[in-house]
């Protein structure tokens, strides 16, 4: 490991020393900052609340975005917390689980299991959760540096996933793990490259949606759950959600699967709504102006 990446990982240690609730006040208070400097963060999200909650009155709102930026910031000094302090120490706040007999029902059938697990909430908590009780591949991009690989497998130890690049081979792995009855992760939510998705309804919005899990469940025959780990409130940990899939989210009709693929994620999110990524361009694309502008 790189010197440097070492001394990251040596801080998330340090970091994991605070108490949870000191950790996500922190990251709370830079969200409120994000909010008052007017960062491209905060625009995104009023975008999105605004295109998704029209109803809202004004001053539901604007307490609607101040808390969505203050779990989005929680969301970033958390991720320290959990990976410096260990999957043990981890698994240890989980407070909860609601919908793990869907699971357990999912593995017992061979089927193979698909997990979309939305950007929503304590992603990270919720892969060692996963990894703790089965193999799983997850679908991921490199990240641009490609020493924080090294960071990732380091702080994720024994429960980390097999990653698997989003590129041909990858997929067709995927498609192995499946067809031998094994759990593969999944993001349901995040925008597709140009050409290889299907628009579809996100919170009444048209969004292009990927169409890589569909055709997997459609293709397999795999039990699809969607998944999340909401975050407590004051630092008191983490409950884990199973939710079974939609209805025609294997259907034949790409359009028909994304919009229930959508409504898979509109399941999960609005049990946590604040804690969604809504600082994500979701409904952008390059034939539609953007609403972002």
């Amino acid at each position: 490991m790189r010197p440097d990446i070492y001394l990251v990982y040596l801080l998330l240690r340090l970091v994991s020393l605070l108490p949870l609730r000191t950790v996500q006040a922190i990251g709370a208070a830079i969200g409120r900052f994000s909010l008052r400097r007017r960062t491209r963060a905060a625009h995104y999200t009023e975008v999105n609340l605004r295109l998704t909650q029209p109803d809202l009155v004004e001053d539901d709102r604007k307490a609607l975005l101040t808390r969505t930026m203050e779990e989005s910031g929680k969301s970033l000094t958390e991720i320290a917390s959990i990976w410096g302090g260990g999957a043990e120490r981890a698994l240890g706040l989980v407070r909860e689980v609601r919908g793990g007999e869907l699971f357990e029902a999912a593995l017992a059938s061979g089927k193979g299991v698909i997990i979309a697990a939305p950007h929503l909430g304590c992603w990270e908590l919720l892969n060692y959760w996963l990894c703790s009780r089965t193999p799983m591949a997850i679908l991921y991009r490199p990240p641009r540096i490609a020493a924080i690989e090294a960071l990732l497998r380091k702080v994720r130890g024994a429960l980390a996933p097999e990653q698997v690049r989003a590129e041909g081979a990858g997929v067709r792995t995927l498609y192995k793990r499946l067809a031998a009855g094994g759990t593969v992760g999944i993001l349901p939510d995040q925008k597709p490259r140009e050409g290889e998705g299907e628009f579809a309804p996100f919170f009444g919005v048209d969004a292009l949606t990927g169409v890589l899990l569909p055709r997997l469940a459609a293709r397999t025959g795999s039990i699809v759950l969607f998944s999340f780990a909401e975050r407590l409130p004051e630092g008191a940990g983490y409950r884990i959600h199973i939710l079974p899939a939609p209805a025609g989210l294997a259907d034949a009709d790409l359009k028909v699967a994304c919009a229930a693929l959508n409504r898979g994620v509109e399941s999960c999110v609005e049990r946590a709504f604040p804690q969604y990524q809504w600082h994500y361009k979701r409904y952008t694309a390059n034939d539609r102006a953007s609403p972002y502008r």
